[in-house]
């Protein structure tokens, strides 16, 4: 069950009830793609940092160790000692972006794994039983991502396709949620909006699929390569032809700035691998922007990561200097430690995000937050 909390213009603070817990929006999730978050960072640590909802993905988990591996050790929230909401992203996007022999079907993809090159084939039907495999609190929709650069005739093509396999993982989804040996039997599933940055195409698409009353939907098939300015229109063209009492998921997006500018177009829900990708390479975020803990001038500076900071790795004290020397060193430690402190950042951002909404500031907050950024 969603509930909106609050309004700030389009901006939504609400809450989602799931099997595993309410989710408190607007959420930022933590990016564990095999089940773990890259930088040796475990479930204890991301609940210590404020972690509400960790994604996990469908195709990497279906190649290794295999879907039926995980539902036969009682599925993802027990293999990894996870107690909390988890979304299962549906393949599709890997399928696409990995996979270089690939052969689109009406009845799915036919492809090559990118670990050991076996065949594997995939659609809706296929996603869906892995995720339910998986007993993920939501999944999403298998779905075909074209490219923003794609020719409209094929965007057109691809986004008809991506609405009738929609109807399909939902009758699959049905079916599923229905058998007796089900992981997770209120398994939630999330449609995902295409079309590139084709106005018309993206509207048309949303008016679709919000006629199917999912549990959610998604805008997918952006921050692959267009403007931030193309994205912040896609989403005040698209969000309001998409169901105001479901949640909205924008995959993949972003950095702070790409956060502050969405919720306030009307999304909910948020992924990225920005803050652990840029955190095992030393690039780590304060509110006073972002900084480079390889550069020289950090060699003596005693100071934590940012003053104030209530991460594990700042209360604690290392210093900069010290995380620093670890990154040089090669030393797996250096990456846990800004990991650690970039989710921590993004998941306290979401938190503040929701006060200043809770406190109709939002507006203020947002100017603020972007000055400090």
């Amino acid at each position: 069950m969603y509930k909106i909390l609050k309004r700030e213009g389009r901006a939504k603070r609400a809450e989602l009830t799931t099997v595993h817990g309410v989710i408190q929006t607007p959420v930022f999730m933590n990016v564990g793609t095999v089940a773990a978050i890259k930088g040796a960072v475990s479930s204890e640590d991301l609940e210590q940092i404020g972690t509400q909802v960790e994604l996990s993905n469908t195709y990497h988990l279906h190649v290794r160790p295999g879907d039926e591996v995980i539902k036969r050790l009682g599925g993802l929230h027990k293999f990894m000692l996870w107690n909390r909401p988890i979304l299962t992203d549906s393949g599709g996007f890997q399928v696409f972006s990995l996979a270089s022999l690939r052969k689109i079907k009406e009845e799915g993809v036919y492809f090559h794994s990118h670990i050991d090159g076996r065949k594997i084939f995939m659609g809706p039907e296929e996603s869906m039983r892995i995720q339910s495999n998986l007993g993920s609190t939501i999944a999403m929709a298998f779905d075909e991502c074209p490219s923003s650069t794609a020719e409209r005739s094929y965007v057109q093509a691809s986004v008809d396709r991506t609405a009738r396999w929609l109807e399909r993982c939902k009758k699959e989804m049905i079916r599923l949620n229905g058998l007796e040996d089900t992981i997770n039997p209120q398994q939630m599933l999330f449609g995902i909006n295409q079309g590139a940055i084709f106005d018309d195409i993206r509207i048309e698409h949303a008016k679709r699929i919000s006629e199917l009353e999912l549990d959610g939907y998604a805008i997918g098939g952006l921050a692959v390569g267009e403007t931030h300015e193309q994205m912040y229109h896609v989403l005040e063209e698209t969000v309001p032809y998409l169901p105001v009492e479901k949640p909205v998921y924008l995959m993949g997006v972003g950095t702070p700035a790409n956060i502050l500018e969405a919720v306030e177009r009307g999304v909910d829900f948020f992924d990225c691998v920005y803050p652990t990708r840029n955190g095992r390479h030393g690039h780590l975020y304060t509110n006073h922007g972002k900084i480079n803990l390889f550069n020289a001038q950090y060699e003596l500076d005693e100071r934590p990561i940012e003053e104030g900071c209530g991460c594990p790795v700042c209360r604690k004290g290392y210093s900069r200097a010290y995380i620093r020397h670890l990154l040089k060193a090669k030393e797996m430690l250096g990456m846990r430690f800004c990991v650690l402190h970039n989710l921590y950042f993004y998941n306290m951002m979401m938190a503040e995000i929701r006060e200043a909404l809770d406190a109709g500031e939002f507006a203020a907050y947002k100017k603020k937050k972007l000055e400090g950024l």
